[in-house]
């Protein structure tokens, strides 16, 4: 099936790792040119020389902090220079964990900036030119928490709420630009992190880190087990196609029946 991307160009946050880095080579798999955000820039660029190698595909770099204005300014130049781009995927985030009684306002704002204003930095940056090429695609990847909330991350839960409804918003602004705006909603996706938590929480109970990750499966998603990265990158990767042309505005669960609501 041919998506249509080849000879594009797609910025993609939080690119050199989990999800970031698997819709980095999904993309570049159908000749897609990347430029990939993240903050550590021997990784990042190492990512980067990895997928060009493979693909054959252009790949340039940003080391930047995306939950910094300057930060988003960086990319947002290095894009402009380069002519703009087709596809956004603001993918960059991390998870939470603390009480509402006890998290103090810098931690809101943080993960305020990481979630929500960097997604909006970026389109205020990137969509004029997006706009200036004909069009385009941007994607914010959410959660399922933002809509079925775990009680240990609440700022988690807030914040990636409001990218929901700003990518929403975002949608009916642009779409008379040729520009669609989805929001995706990924449940259990076993990426670094979850794997990095499942070891520290059995470290002293022996350790079997991939049993832990069996239970949380077993617990929460109906289709008993976590999606590899890759699999939730093939969403991403048709959503940003011609094939999904008429896919404007929505939030779209890819869970494994985990949402317990229609």
């Amino acid at each position: 099936m041919d998506l249509g991307l080849r000879g594009k160009r797609a910025v993609i946050t939080g690119g050199s790792v989990g999800i970031g880095l698997a819709v980095a080579g999904g993309l570049a798999a159908e000749g897609v040119d990347l430029v990939l955000v993240a903050r550590d820039a021997s990784r990042l660029r190492a990512a980067g020389e990895a997928i060009a190698a493979r693909h054959g595909v252009a790949v340039e770099t940003v080391a930047a902090d995306v939950a910094e204005a300057a930060g988003v300014q960086s990319v947002v130049d290095a894009v402009a220079a380069m002519g703009g781009a087709d596809i956004l995927v603001n993918n960059a985030g991390a998870g939470s964990n603390e009480t509402i009684e006890e998290a103090p306002d810098a931690k809101w704002q943080f993960y305020w900036e990481l979630h929500v204003m960097a997604a909006v930095r970026l389109a205020r940056g990137i969509v004029p030119g997006m706009r200036a090429r004909g069009g385009g695609v941007v994607l914010h990847n959410a959660s399922i928490c933002a809509a079925q909330p775990l009680w240990y991350e609440p700022i988690y839960n807030v914040t990636k709420a409001a990218l929901m409804m700003f990518s929403k918003t975002l949608a009916t602004e642009v779409i008379k630009d040729n520009i669609r705006v989805n929001c995706i909603n990924p449940g259990l996706i076993l990426t670094p992190d979850w794997i990095k938590t499942a070891k520290e929480l059995t470290a002293s109970t022996g350790g079997d880190w991939e049993a832990h990750l069996r239970g949380v499966a077993e617990e929460f998603a109906p289709i008993k087990r976590f999606a590899t990265p890759e699999e939730l990158a093939n969403f991403f990767v048709f959503l940003c196609s011609d094939r999904a042309s008429y896919s404007v505005g929505s939030s779209y669960f890819v869970d494994g029946g985990m949402l317990k609501t229609v």
